[in-house]
């Protein structure tokens, strides 16, 4: 077997600590930012179910997560069962709607949030709301029902239920708007909220939130089916990546292994030394470019450039407008007396002449003289600031 130069093993080294540190980061990293809003039994942010699942289970329920159609509900023993679908990915919702029917016909009970979920109900009827709400609603509860008897939800009003069916029962209400009902599918029940904010992380902190919830899923000891299908969720790793940027990756993956595998098949052929620059380029450059400044006279390149430096200094570290520093050399003085205290008796000439040099041409002499008086001006100017800072610190400290 062929050993492996030193070059390989350290770029193997490099990738095997580079995998660990993203697998590391993806499995421990916290979340520094809360955008999911997902209300997913896996999602620990503010929108998340993960703290509704957890509780159901210490509560003596059998809460699991779902992750297959809903057409394999039929395996359950749906009297026992709730199955909760909390929001829904945009999906094919129709094709999901046999098989909660079929579940609820048989004496399941479902309790659906917003209006995806909705769509996946049997005689489901959901419109606007008749007002717009710009904060959470807190309800009214209507009649004595367990999920009235929870007291006044805060909940999001995005969609409402509108059917005069005979056998619906509003629970709660915003208004006009029912947001909690409920009503029988053959032998099982629906409960139907208008979102999911109740049973969310951030929502099940209130009372009545908790009360609502666990009057919608039932009494204690039954089976609590979280829909993670819904979600995106499936029972295979490699379905799960359907329709994500994973097959993607993959071909990009490949695409690396074999520049990989191209760049090491190489060195079986010879070596060639690197070329190296020359350490004398970049100094040659500089040169050149002084011939080229130097031939066509360009003195007023320095000197302006000398004067944005003043101004730049001027403007961040004195805080003077851009407007005074837009005016005559003697606003300018002025407004540099007065801030910095300094009162240098050729910063005034200085400054006209900076502003001049466009206009007259100066010898390079001349030209160099007056830079360095500029560059004199912001040194003295900055050792007023450090001063300046050095007595404020001094009076802090004491």
């Amino acid at each position: 077997m062929k050993k492996l130069s030193g070059d390989a093993r350290i770029l193997l080294w490099v990738v095997v600590a580079a995998l660990a540190v993203i697998v590391a980061g993806a499995f421990f990293a916290p979340a520094r930012e809360d955008k999911d809003t997902t209300p997913s039994s896996d999602n620990s942010g503010s929108h998340g179910a993960k703290a509704a699942f957890l509780l159901l289970q210490q509560l003596g329920y059998r809460a699991e997560r779902w992750d297959r159609p809903a057409k394999e509900l039929t395996e359950l023993d749906a009297p026992q069962t709730t199955l909760i679908l909390a929001g829904a990915y945009p999906m094919d919702l129709l094709a999901e709607r046999p098989g909660i029917e079929n579940f609820l016909r048989h004496g399941g009970r479902v309790l659906a949030t917003g209006a995806m979920s909705a769509g996946m109900l049997p005689e489901s009827h959901i419109a606007p709301p008749n007002h717009i709400y710009t904060a959470l609603c807190y309800t009214s509860p209507e009649g004595l029902s367990p999920m009235a008897r929870a007291g006044r939800v805060a909940m999001d009003v995005p969609i409402r239920w509108n059917s005069e069916d005979v056998g619906l029962r509003v629970d709660q209400s915003c208004g006009e708007d029912a947001v909690v009902v409920h009503y029988p599918v053959g032998t099982g029940e629906v409960v139907w909220w208008s979102s999911a904010a109740p049973l969310s992380n951030r929502g099940l902190k209130e009372d009545a939130s908790l009360r609502l919830f666990l009057a919608s899923v039932g009494e204690p000891g039954r089976k609590v089916l979280f829909d993670e299908y819904i979600h995106g969720a499936r029972a295979d790793l490699w379905a799960t990546t359907a329709g994500t940027p994973v097959t993607a990756l993959e071909w990009q993956l490949a695409a690396i292994a074999v520049l990989l595998v191209l760049s090491f098949g190489r060195r079986s052929g010879p070596l060639r030394i690197p070329v190296e620059a020359p350490r004398t380029s970049p100094l040659e450059f500089a040169e050149s470019m002084g011939d080229l400044y130097r031939k066509a006279g360009a003195v007023d390149v320095a000197t302006g450039a000398a004067e944005r430096r003043l101004k730049q200094f001027l403007e961040h570290e004195g805080g003077i407008p851009r407007e005074t520093l837009r005016a005559s050399p003697e606003v300018i003085a002025e407004a540099v007396a007065q801030r910095f205290r300094y009162a240098s008796p050729g910063f005034v000439e200085d400054l006209k002449a900076a502003q001049q040099a466009e206009y007259t041409k100066l010898t390079a002499r001349s030209g160099l003289g007056l830079v360095k008086r500029i560059d004199q001006h912001i040194a003295n100017l900055a050792a007023i600031v450090r001063h300046s800072k050095a007595e404020v610190s001094g009076e802090a400290g004491d």
